[in-house]
């Protein structure tokens, strides 16, 4: 189901972009629990997710080397330190100049609590392409897991690529949110934007 909603979704992204409008129509998609595969991630005995098992985590579910995971994992965490929180999904994006990003993925909690979580979000800048993606999010200082359905801003621009890997910082209220993105297609240039997080699928990006 979640293939051809993704499917969807960046046809519809390819579309509204060059049209230059969006439609206020809203997706019916149902939060089912969000990808079926879940990354292999051993926890530490205090529950926090320690550095060499993000790595594991990484290499699983993005499918990229060992070497590029760690040394992804490395950088974020000397930048920000322990993830209490971390995403797993997928996502596609579109761009012509202005573009569009729909996601969906599982939110798993340092305690084990897990939710599903969809995002959606508009950009614009000097930005051509298209490209379908698997994601893996960490995530800093989430008090609770409904805290994640909010607006996160984020400059695309500023992000940077490790072994084909594209890795980000969105923040809001004190929180930190890490994207990885790994995937097909062909993205280039840069661009400003948000992505809201939301609880079930939504067509309208705003």
């Amino acid at each position: 189901m979640f293939q051809k909603f993704m499917s969807f979704a960046l046809a519809a992204s390819a579309a509204l972009v060059m049209s230059g409008c969006v439609s206020p129509s809203n997706s019916s998609a149902s939060s089912e629990a969000a990808p079926e595969q879940t990354p292999s991630m051993e926890r530490a005995r205090d529950g926090s997710f320690t550095e060499s098992e993000v790595v594991g985590a990484v290499e699983d579910w993005l499918g990229v080397s060992a070497e590029t995971a760690g040394r992804i994992v490395k950088q974020v965490f000397a930048d920000l330190g322990t993830p209490n929180a971390y995403i797993y999904g997928e996502e596609a994006s579109a761009a012509i100049g202005p573009g569009l990003r729909y996601g969906r993925g599982t939110l798993l909690m340092n305690d084990n609590s897990t939710q599903a979580v969809y995002w959606q979000g508009p950009s614009i800048g000097w930005d051509l392409g298209a490209n379908a993606s698997k994601t893996f999010t960490l995530v800093y200082n989430l008090p609770t897991p409904d805290t994640i359905y909010q607006r996160f801003p984020g400059v695309e621009g500023t992000a940077y690529l490790v072994g084909g890997v594209g890795v980000n910082y969105q923040r809001a209220e004190g929180v930190t949110l890490v994207p990885m993105r790994a995937g097909v297609g062909a993205r280039l240039g840069a661009n400003v934007g948000y992505l809201a997080y939301s609880r079930d699928a939504r067509l309208w990006p705003f």
